[in-house]
């Protein structure tokens, strides 16, 4: 028996998915999409690459209702490595930088940047276009920047990101030992 997620081929683009990454029950992943090594995509997420493509770095976690899309046309979504997307936040068309964070229910909109280790606070809206340099902290509706990023809080963000490896893991295993895995087709059941 296989746990619940779609993996669907859209016009003749397939998802390239890492066998190592894990996608949890309910999560969709809609044509052009490329998604690395130990990433994971928690619950009910959605990751929709009709109409440009949408790239997934090695563990970055996408939690629980996000959304990712993109603009049709004009702007794809490139998502680095070792990127933290908290619970219920959407990107949109835009990039994310290795180790950028974005925080829960965060809005990320078209041609938007968020740099290395820069962080976009939870509930803030990126309005289109907006970059948030490297070490900073942007928080609001439309998000400005508030501060710099402690030498630590940019520590702490990468054991998030850690942790939801290993936490990836865990899932994965007790999916496969409750009856509901797949047990290794190639798409992280």
């Amino acid at each position: 028996m296989s746990y619940d997620h779609t993996v669907l081929t859209y016009e003749g683009a397939t998802p390239e998915i890492d066998d190592s990454a894990f996608l949890a029950p309910g999560s969709r992943v809609i044509g052009h999409v490329r998604i690395g090594a130990e990433a994971s995509l928690w619950y009910n997420v959605v990751v929709r690459g009709d109409g440009n493509y949408i790239h997934i770095g090695a563990r970055t976690n996408v939690q629980d209702g996000s959304v990712i899309h993109i603009s049709t046309g004009t702007h794809p979504t490139v998502i680095g490595d070792d990127v933290l997307i908290g619970h219920m936040a959407t990107v949109h068309g835009c990039t994310l930088h290795d180790r950028a964070f974005v925080g829960f229910g965060a809005l990320v909109m078209d041609g938007c940047v968020i740099e290395s280790d820069a962080m976009l606070a939870a509930g803030a809206m990126l309005t289109p276009g907006k970059r948030i340099p490297s070490g900073q902290l942007w928080s609001g509706r439309p998000a400005r920047y508030m501060r710099d990023l402690t030498p630590e809080e940019m520590a702490n963000n990468q054991k998030g990101v850690a942790a939801y490896v290993v936490e990836a893991r865990k899932h994965k295993k007790a999916l496969t030992e409750s009856g509901n895995g797949s047990g290794g087709s190639p798409h992280g059941n």
